[in-house]
C-alpha cells in the first residue's frame, strides 16, 4: 500500500506540476521526492505522473489517485486534532488563510488579546487569493479562513464575524475633500480605481460602481489597497476601501485622506469558514467569540455580528 509520505509528494506534485517546486513545498530534495514517487508506480503497477522536459502532467490515474490521497491526508489530519482534543482548548496550531484585503488590518487588532488570554495557541497564516485559499481549505492544506462573505460551497461551513463599511478615498485636495459625508451622486463623472479581478473587492467595488453610475477603470488596477492608495495620491482616480484599510493606512496619512458615505454605506461582511464535519468546529466557534468580543472592544469603525456570550 501507499505510505503517508508518498502520497503528499504524490499531491505535491499534481498542485505544482514541477518537480522542484512540490520537493520545496515537502521540505525535501528533488531526488528523494523522484525516487519515491517512482516506487509508488512500481507498488500500483501504473503510471501516475508524465515527465518531459518542458513540463510535468499528471495522468487520469495520478489525478484521480492524487485527489483521494488529499481525502486520506485530510482524515490523518483530523485523526490527529481529535487525539489532541483532550488537551485545553485553543492550544495548538491553527493554519489560517486571510485575502489580502484583511489579514495584514484585522489581525493585529486581535492577536495582541488572543495572546494573552491562549498564550499556547499558534497560528500559521497565509495570504492568498480567494480561489486559492479556498481550494486549500478544501484540500486539507488550512484549517480555517478569515473570508469575505458569503461562500457558496457544500463542503464548506462559514459564520459571520462583522460588517465593514466600504470609504471613499482620495487625493488631500480633490474637490470633494472638503465634505464631512460623500453623497454617491457626488461621484458622478469621477474614475473610481479597484483592485485586479481575482479578489473579493474587486467585485464589490465593481457593482458599487455600477449601482452609483461611475466609471471603473480597467486601464490601472493595483495588486494591492497600497498601491492603490499610491496611485489615488498622484490623481489617477478616487477608490473604494474598508473601514479597517482606512483604519490603519489612511487615517494617519495626508496625501489621501477617507471620506465614509452618506446614509446606509456599502459594506462588505467578514467572518470564518472551515470544513463541514471538521472536529475543530467547536474550537473555531469559540474563537469566533472570542474575536467578536475583542473587536468591539477596539474596532468601533466596524458592526460586530457574531455571538460574544461564549
Amino acid at each position: 500500500m501507499p505510505s503517508l509520505q508518498q502520497l503528499r509528494y504524490l499531491v505535491a506534485v499534481a498542485d505544482q506540476l514541477h518537480f522542484r517546486r512540490a520537493a520545496e513545498s515537502c521540505n525535501v530534495t528533488q531526488p528523494t521526492l523522484s525516487a519515491q514517487i517512482k516506487e509508488l508506480e512500481m507498488r500500483l503497477g501504473t503510471s501516475l505522473v508524465e515527465r518531459s522536459r518542458s513540463k510535468v502532467m499528471m495522468t487520469p490515474a495520478g489525478k484521480e489517485i492524487a485527489e483521494r490521497g488529499r481525502r486520506i491526508l485530510r482524515e490523518v489530519a483530523e485523526i490527529h486534532t481529535i487525539a489532541k482534543s483532550g488537551q485545553s482548548v485553543l492550544s495548538s496550531v491553527i493554519r489560517i488563510g486571510v485575502v489580502q484585503t484583511v489579514g495584514s488590518y484585522f489581525l493585529p487588532l486581535v492577536i495582541p488579546d488572543l495572546h494573552q488570554e491562549y498564550p499556547k495557541l499558534g497560528l500559521y497564516i497565509r495570504e492568498g487569493l480567494p480561489d486559492v485559499l479556498l481550494r486549500s481549505l478544501e484540500d486539507g492544506a488550512l484549517d480555517l479562513l478569515f473570508f469575505p462573505l458569503p461562500v457558496n460551497r457544500v463542503e464548506l461551513d462559514s459564520l459571520s464575524l462583522f460588517r465593514e463599511p466600504i470609504q471613499v478615498v482620495m487625493p488631500w485636495d480633490h474637490r470633494l475633500a472638503q465634505e464631512p459625508e460623500i453623497d454617491p451622486v457626488m461621484l458622478r463623472g469621477e474614475t473610481i480605481l479597484s483592485l485586479e479581478p481575482g479578489h473579493r473587492l474587486h467585485e464589490l467595488v465593481r457593482s458599487i460602481s455600477e449601482d452609483y453610475g461611475v466609471d471603473l477603470s480597467h486601464d490601472y488596477e493595483g495588486t494591492s489597497l497600497d498601491t492603490l492608495r499610491q496611485m489615488v495620491a498622484t490623481g489617477m482616480g478616487l477608490s473604494l476601501m474598508p473601514a479597517l484599510y482606512v483604519k490603519s493606512e489612511v487615517a494617519h496619512q495626508d496625501i489621501v485622506v477617507a471620506r465614509p458615505f452618506r446614509g446606509t454605506a456599502p459594506s462588505r461582511t467578514i467572518g470564518m469558514v472551515w470544513r463541514k464535519g471538521t472536529s475543530r468546529e467547536k474550537e473555531f466557534r469559540l474563537l469566533s467569540a472570542f474575536i467578536c468580543r475583542s473587536l468591539t472592544a477596539r474596532a468601533p469603525e466596524i458592526t460586530v455580528l457574531g455571538d460574544v456570550s461564549r
